[in-house]
């Protein structure tokens, strides 16, 4: 049981990693510092994209209309974040402690 929560921890890391570099990728869209006309820039903007949409548009839903300001990310991450915390402080010891 602690592989799988191990798993889970991994997944989670990931797709922090994946929620960063998605807001950084919109921002330089939005500065006009990276070229989308690049195919390869294109592909990494896809797969960023299709990776965190379908979150962040559930999260919108409860989120105010802030007008170009987009929280979504951020509470994606607080999300991840609370979920990590609970698994390292309740379910980590509880596993361990049952011997599963």
């Amino acid at each position: 049981m602690l592989a799988v929560l191990s798993v889970v921890m991994l997944a989670l890391n990931i797709y922090w990693w994946i929620i960063i570099a998605s807001a950084i990728l919109s921002w330089l869209y939005a500065f006009n510092i990276v070229n989308s006309g690049n195919g390869f820039v294109d592909s990494i903007a896809q797969f960023l994209y299709r990776m965190t949409e379908p979150l962040y548009r559930r999260i919108r839903r409860f989120l105010p209309d802030l007008g170009g300001l987009d929280l979504s990310p951020l509470v994606a991450l607080l999300g991840i974040f609370f979920l990590q915390q609970v698994i390292i402080i309740y379910l980590y010891p509880a596993v361990a402690q049952a011997g599963i």
